[in-house]
């Protein structure tokens, strides 16, 4: 039964990938989260077999079924991560749903979301090296409405939370914001600090420097990686952070690491 849930709300991520697909390409663009989409090339609109989530991709053999343009990796690439997501999102709080459904229903939908936007701004970070204050804003004021709805992030209980889960997020905040300023923004932007906000509201002192530690890890591995191919092949590329803070924090909160008890 639980496998074949899993299957159900994985496709239910694909699905929704498919549309944050949409958000992040014509986000700061003059067009709408709306209407039918097109090849980016020559415009023309999509058939309803061409936008089914990844199978299309692959059916098409990556190229537009007009002008045989090619078609970005990032559609199936966020279309499977979003459905890794809800799928293990949804692994982590089956529990509940077998105890009562509203109460699996709300931190699900709730926690898919935030997650979902964090995914949009870590592509869209990949994409354009810049994180919109409108995203940080938004996550920030879910991450920070989450303190106020649930308790260890599983069980939805409106309650007034402790002062130090508030003071949480601009506390984990401040190392970035300094790092920014002292380095003028050579070592890290404004934007990671912007967003270290919300994830110290969403995780917590203990949950979010976890996911900290693994940040810089998987950054260090990976900057080390660019840095030997930078020098054999002349790579020049810049590393966003915001990638790397994302995973950090849906690992920490998916398996609930906590390598410092505060």
């Amino acid at each position: 039964m639980i496998t074949i849930l899993t299957i159900i709300f994985f496709i239910l991520g694909l699905i929704i990938g498919s549309f944050l697909n949409v958000v992040i390409l014509r986000l700061g663009t003059h067009k709408n989260f709306g209407g039918r989409s097109a090849c980016m090339s020559c415009q023309t609109k999509l058939c309803w077999y061409e936008m089914i989530p990844v199978c299309s991709f692959f059916a098409l053999g990556g190229r537009c079924r007009n002008c045989q343009s090619r078609i970005s990796w990032q559609y199936p690439l966020v279309e499977l991560a979003t459905g890794v997501i809800f799928a293990l999102l949804f692994y982590k709080f089956s529990f509940i749903l077998f105890v009562d459904v509203m109460f699996f229903a709300i931190p699900y939908a709730f926690y898919t979301s935030l997650f979902s936007l964090l995914l949009v701004i870590t592509v869209y970070d990949l994409r354009h090296k810049i994180i919109p204050d409108a995203l940080s804003f938004i996550f920030g004021a879910l991450a920070f409405l989450s303190l106020f709805l649930f308790v260890d992030h599983f069980f939805f209980y409106p309650h007034l939370p402790e002062m130090a889960d508030v003071l949480s997020g601009l506390l984990v905040a401040l190392p970035f914001a300094l790092i920014w300023l002292l380095s003028r923004g050579r070592w890290m932007g404004l934007g990671d600090a912007k967003l270290a906000i919300g994830l110290g509201w969403l995780l917590g002192f203990s949950q979010v420097f976890s996911g900290v530690v693994i940040a810089f890890w998987a950054g260090g591995i990976v900057g080390m990686f660019i840095l030997v191919f930078s020098k054999k092949y002349g790579w020049k590329s810049e590393i966003p952070f915001a990638p790397f803070l994302a995973l950090g924090a849906f690992l920490a909160f998916l398996f609930n690491i906590q390598f410092f008890l505060f």
